[in-house]
């Protein structure tokens, strides 16, 4: 006789939820990899994605010298581990902060070259950094890319957000998730989107220090490949126009040289007045590097430069299924070099939210939305600082607070660069590994308010033997 057959479990394993990413951009990368962990994954990409690590349309600003901040690296290799070191066997570096570098503060105070803090940057170009990222993120077979492919639009209502309206060549269809993630960049449409819906307007801050931003590649001098330190000259809030420069030795033997300039004093796209522009710096050192150089191609210039925030974590109603991160959130002047470093962290933030709580349940995306406020604010505060002072920056004055802060920042600057430990807790702010509450720490105050300190330095602290290396 035939055992009575056992019964058939057909219950079906539950859904996985799914998320729309708008935009291929490194907050958009390093979101989609820390969402795979709870869901299948969409990225909406406008631009065809090159293959390599070369410049693409809808990221001019890449041309320009790039860097990630100690607390970008670490979130780097917390999202995928492996990535810093994948990037630094294409050539990047990680570079010692001060000790290789030679870097002139905002208040032209020179740093001294300590070489015990801990602190390491990301240098490379930002093509190849890009270029690792997209391969690391888009090898998931979790994630499913459509490129040259538009968001039009949300799809939902005030209270729930269910998917995105999509086009591509003449086509339109509409894409469900149960989270959209808008990391499309200062381009961002959110706001209307949002307004559309019935929302009210987001409130925004805008702090426009009329930067513009001048970049040219350079064949780096054979003796100084691989070796050679970083070159910054800060612009001065306090002068105006502020001017500054920096020199970024990335791979494949090049550098890149930015110039920058507030209004009235911009770099300009002419070679032979790039080469004068960097001599009247108030220290030479970068226009007297390159003047010799042999250059790789031709200038290209920016000016969408503008610190932007939008204030979406305080906005009294938020809809279910829908967050903003990265540059769509608060785009910063470039040179403070803070953008990715926040992207990363950003990501993390994200990724330890969605670890403790289900993305689909109610509250949630207004949970991601204040939670990653947090890195944002780190960093707005320490752009604002500097560019409120600019004259025509902002609609209105620097607030009593912010010239206090400022004054202080000065002094730690002041500090740190004379005293290695307090330069360490300076770098934990700057590095965005701390708040800036850190500066109010005993490894501040006690060396600003007793030492000891060195001496100013009268120039930069360039050695001889590095300046003939690069003058070879």
């Amino acid at each position: 006789m035939r055992e009575p057959s056992q019964p058939v479990d057909v219950r079906e394993s539950p859904r996985r939820p799914t998320a729309i990413v708008i935009g291929a951009s490194v907050t958009g990368l390093f979101a989609a990899a820390v969402l795979t962990e709870v869901a299948d994954v969409t990225i909406i990409e406008r631009d065809a994605l090159p293959d390599g690590p070369e410049c693409r349309k809808g990221v001019p600003q890449a041309r320009h010298a790039h860097l990630v901040w100690s607390g970008g690296v670490r979130a780097f290799d917390e999202i995928l581990p492996g990535l810093v070191e994948d990037i630094v066997a294409r050539g990047a570096r990680l570079v010692p902060i001060m000790g290789d570098m030679v870097s002139r503060a905002p208040n032209e105070v020179w740093f001294r070259r300590f070489e015990t803090t801990r602190h390491r940057n990301l240098v490379c170009s930002r093509n190849l950094l890009d270029h690792v990222l997209r391969e690391r993120v888009l090898g998931d077979a979790r994630i499913t890319l459509h490129e040259e492919t538009v968001a039009a639009g949300l799809v939902g209502d005030a209270t729930r957000i269910t998917g995105v309206r999509v086009r591509k060549d003449a086509g339109e269809r509409i894409l469900s998730a149960d989270l959209v993630v808008d990391a499309s960049g200062r381009g961002s449409q959110a706001p209307t989107w949002l307004e559309g819906l019935g929302l009210p307007r987001v409130a925004e801050r805008r702090v426009d220090a009329g930067v513009a931003y001048a970049t040219r590649v350079y064949k780096a001098p054979a003796a100084t490949v691989g070796s050679f330190p970083l070159v910054n000259i800060q612009a001065n809030p306090a002068k105006s126009p502020g001017q500054g420069g920096i020199i970024l030795p990335v791979e494949d033997g090049r550098w890149i040289v930015t110039l920058s300039g507030t209004r009235g004093g911009e770099p300009t796209k002419d070679p032979d007045g790039f080469v004068d522009f960097a001599l009247g710096l108030g220290d030479p050192v970068i226009g007297e590097l390159i003047k010799g150089a042999e250059p790789l191609g031709e200038i290209a210039t920016t000016r969408s430069t503008a610190n932007r925030r939008r204030y979406y974590e305080k906005m009294k109603a938020w809809p279910d299924g829908f967050t903003v991160l990265g540059d769509a959130v608060a785009g910063y002047n470039p040179v403070y070099g803070h953008g990715l470093t926040v992207a990363a962290q950003s990501a993390v933030t994200l990724r330890d939210l969605l670890r403790s709580t289900s993305l689909t349940a109610p509250g949630t995306a207004r949970r991601i939305q204040r939670a990653t406020a947090r890195p944002v604010a780190g960093a707005w505060d320490l752009a604002v600082g500097q560019d409120v002072f600019y004259p025509g920056a902002g609609d209105t004055p620097p607030t009593a607070v912010e010239k206090f802060l400022a004054r202080f920042v000065d002094r730690a600057v002041d500090t740190g660069a004379r005293n290695p430990r307090a330069l360490g807790a300076l770098l934990d702010v700057m590095s965005l590994e701390k708040p800036a509450s850190g500066l109010f720490g005993l490894d501040m105050l006690v060396p600003m308010l007793f030492g000891p300190k060195k001496p100013h330095l009268r120039g930069a602290p360039l050695s001889d033997a590095e300046r003939e290396r690069a003058l070879s």
